[in-house]
C-alpha cells in the first residue's frame, strides 16, 4: 500500500515537473539555447498566483487564465529585446545572458518581496481524497489534471496548426525552415513565449504546495534541466516522460530513504544518464 501511495504521489508531482521540463525543452529544440532563467520564470509564476489569490481573491488555478497570456507576452518581449541578439553567438554568451536575466529577476523579487517565504493557503490546501485506502492530495490532483489538459492542447497546437508545424520544422532544421519561407525569428519569439508561459504555469500549479520565495526557482531550474537531459534535450515527449520519472524517484526516495536524500538520488540518476546515455532516454544516438 505504501508503494502504491508513493508511486501515485510521485506521478502527480512529476506531472507538474514535466510541464516545466517541456517548456525548457521546447525553447532548446527551436532555438538551441539552454535557458538558465527558466527557474526564475517559474518563481514569477508562483508569485503571480500568490498575489492573484491574496490581492484579487482569484483561485490559484483560475488565475492561470491571467498568468498564461501575461507570461507568454513577457517571454515574447524578452526574446525580442535580449535573446535574439545573441542567438547566433557562442553558447557561453547565451548561457551568461540567461543567467544574468535570471539573477535580475530573482534579485528584483528579493528587493520587492523580501526573503521571507510566503504560503498560499486555500480552503482545500490540506484536503485529500481517499481511494481504496490511498490518500491523494487535492491540490496535486488538480495540478495534474490541469497539466494533462495543457499538455494535450500543446500537442494539438504543435501537430495541427500552421504555427505549430512551423515550430516543429524550425526545431528540426532552422536553416531549411528559413529556406522554406518560415519566419524563424518569429518562431523563436513564439517558442520562448510558450516556454515562459509553461514555466510560469508550472510555478503557479506548484505554489499551493511549496514555499514561495525569490530563490525557489534555483531548485526548479536544476530539476527542469535534469528532466530535459533525462528525456533528451529538445524532445518534448522526452521531457514529459522525464518529469514523471523524477517525480516518482523523489517520492520513492522520501518514502524508503529520507526526504533529505530525494535530491541526492535525482542527481545521481542525472550523472548516470550523462555518463551512460548522454543523448537522453528518448534522444537519438549521436545527439548530445
Amino acid at each position: 500500500m505504501f508503494f502504491i501511495q508513493s508511486l501515485l504521489s510521485g506521478i502527480l508531482t512529476g506531472g507538474v515537473y514535466a510541464l516545466a521540463g517541456i517548456g525548457m525543452s521546447l525553447v532548446f529544440g527551436v532555438m538551441n539555447i539552454s535557458n538558465f532563467a527558466h527557474g526564475d520564470l517559474m518563481m514569477l509564476g508562483m508569485y503571480l498566483a500568490y498575489f492573484a489569490f491574496t490581492l484579487l481573491h482569484i483561485d490559484p488555478y483560475l488565475s492561470l487564465l491571467l498568468i498564461i497570456p501575461t507570461a507568454f507576452l513577457f517571454g515574447f518581449i524578452i526574446e525580442k529585446v535580449f535573446i535574439h541578439r545573441i542567438i547566433h553567438h557562442p553558447h557561453q554568451n547565451q548561457i551568461l545572458l540567461t543567467i544574468g536575466l535570471g539573477l535580475i529577476m530573482s534579485n528584483t523579487a528579493l528587493l520587492a518581496f523580501t526573503s521571507d517565504p510566503k504560503i498560499l493557503t486555500t480552503s482545500y490546501s490540506s484536503s485529500a481524497v481517499n481511494i481504496g485506502g490511498i490518500s491523494l492530495s487535492v491540490p496535486l490532483l488538480l495540478s495534474f489534471a490541469i497539466t494533462a489538459g495543457i499538455t494535450g492542447i500543446l500537442f494539438l497546437f504543435l501537430s495541427k496548426t500552421t504555427t505549430g508545424l512551423a515550430l516543429w520544422a524550425t526545431s528540426q532544421n532552422r536553416e531549411a525552415a528559413q529556406l522554406m519561407g518560415i519566419n524563424v525569428a518569429k518562431m523563436s519569439a513564439i517558442a520562448f513565449g510558450l516556454g515562459t508561459a509553461l514555466a510560469a504555469t508550472a510555478g503557479a500549479l506548484i505554489a499551493p504546495v511549496y514555499y514561495i520565495h525569490p530563490l525557489a526557482g534555483h531548485t526548479f531550474l536544476l530539476k527542469a534541466f535534469t528532466i530535459c537531459v533525462l528525456g533528451g534535450l529538445g524532445s518534448v515527449v522526452g521531457a514529459g516522460v522525464g518529469g514523471i520519472i523524477i517525480g516518482i524517484v523523489e517520492s520513492m526516495s522520501s518514502t524508503y530513504l529520507s526526504s533529505d536524500w530525494k535530491d541526492v538520488v535525482v542527481f545521481i540518476i542525472f550523472l548516470m544518464v550523462l555518463l551512460l546515455r548522454p543523448q537522453g532516454l528518448l534522444g537519438k544516438k549521436g545527439e548530445q
